[in-house]
């Protein structure tokens, strides 16, 4: 509950983006660029963290808290400065301070579990996507509240979050510091055959999920307003198609114990991609079909990430975890913001039923690469 509440910050400027346009008159582009900001906070405070070893010179909990505490200032932030600077430094900043929430979070959650990482990795990260998904559900059920109500809510949430982790939640008795970052290592870590292979898997993966995530609110607006109109509650079907991922982890989760997180990891993305390429037929589809669509593939473009946290973790140079798994997230979220950008500048120029064709590349790349932990079961 600590990581849905702390990880509600990611997408809170994202679910009132439309006030926010209508208040600053901010431009369409406003959606990849202050989604692309978050990313890179988050990528400058991962990178922060592991160079200072906060996780390790303090307590992970009382990282946690600070880190909700300031999130939620800075999140907060939104409804006291105006401008469009101001909002991209504030979604910046929050992105910086979900470095010590997403990550830390994982580290506290393993002092709690030696083995089936997978499993238990699926429901913390399960947790992480319901809290991305939160900010959409507050706006979808008080369509008529103001957009200040949403963001201060999502505001106070994360700090409690960051409050109850602090009281309830003790260091687990498998909690060990962590290797220190050495950037040196960006080569060296690349050399190992696993590694490359699950790695390349993951930046397949997060070429994808960011950019649907973001643009999945657009593209529900875009089927909604076609020529035979439907009445759809945009906020909350965001909530639903983002929120299903947790199904998709929790269960790959629990299909990892048996089948392996290599295995597990290929079928969801390779369901995702095909769901990417069968995108512009269902735009046509009646909205049944169309909403079923979107729900099974919320569940499977997340689905796949807990395992490749968890292959990451296992096929990374012992002696060099730490600085593997902080190289493979700063660039997996960096081509995250490619992919966003990327949608963001061809939504004028691509119809929109025809935009998430963008993203199959993402999974094409992540099939591929994977292959070799499938043939060699390095799983």
């Amino acid at each position: 509950m600590t990581q849905l509440a702390g990880i509600s910050l990611w997408f809170a400027g994202n679910a009132v983006l439309p006030d926010l346009q209508n208040r600053l008159g901010l431009p369409d582009q406003a959606l990849g660029h202050i989604t692309a900001a978050v990313q890179l906070g988050f990528i400058a405070g991962t990178l922060a963290f592991a160079a200072l070893a906060v996780s390790d010179r303090y307590s992970p909990r009382a990282t946690f808290l600070a880190c909700s505490l300031l999130g939620a200032s800075c999140n907060a932030g939104l409804y006291l400065w105006s401008g469009e600077i101001p909002l991209l430094l504030t979604r910046f900043a929050t992105g910086f301070f979900l470095a010590g929430i997403y990550p830390i979070g994982m580290k506290i959650a393993s002092g709690w579990y030696r083995s089936d990482l997978g499993k238990a990795l699926g429901f913390l990260v399960g947790a992480g996507v319901l809290g991305t998904a939160l900010p959409h559900l507050i706006k979808g059920l008080g369509q008529t509240l103001p957009w200040e109500i949403v963001i201060l809510s999502v505001s106070l949430i994360a700090a409690l979050g960051g409050v109850i982790m602090y009281v309830f939640v003790p260091d687990g008795p498998f909690l060990v510091a962590g290797s220190r970052f050495h950037p040196s290592a960006m080569l060296a870590v690349f050399r190992s055959a696993r590694f490359r292979a699950s790695a390349f898997g993951y930046f397949g993966h997060m070429w994808e999920l960011y950019a649907f995530w973001a643009f999945l609110p657009p593209a529900l607006a875009a089927y909604a307003s076609r020529p035979e109109p439907v009445d759809l509650n945009l906020s909350l079907l965001s909530f639903a198609v983002i929120a299903a991922g947790a199904i998709g982890c929790v269960g790959g989760g629990y299909l990892s114990v048996s089948l392996g997180s290599a295995r597990v990891a290929f079928a969801q993305l390779a369901a995702s991609g095909l769901c990417c390429l069968a995108s512009p037929l269902l735009f046509n589809a009646t909205p049944a079909l169309f909403i079923g669509f979107l729900l099974f593939w919320g569940i499977v473009v997340a689905g796949d990430s807990p395992q490749f946290s968890a292959l990451n973790a296992s096929s990374a140079p012992p002696e060099q975890v730490g600085s593997a798994l902080t190289i493979a997230n700063c660039i997996g979220f960096g081509i995250s913001i490619v992919s966003i950008q990327l949608l963001n500048l061809t939504a004028s120029l691509v119809p929109t039923p025809y935009l998430f064709l963008m993203l199959v590349p993402g999974p094409v790349v992540g099939i591929l690469a994977l292959r070799p932990l499938l043939a060699r079961n390095l799983e």
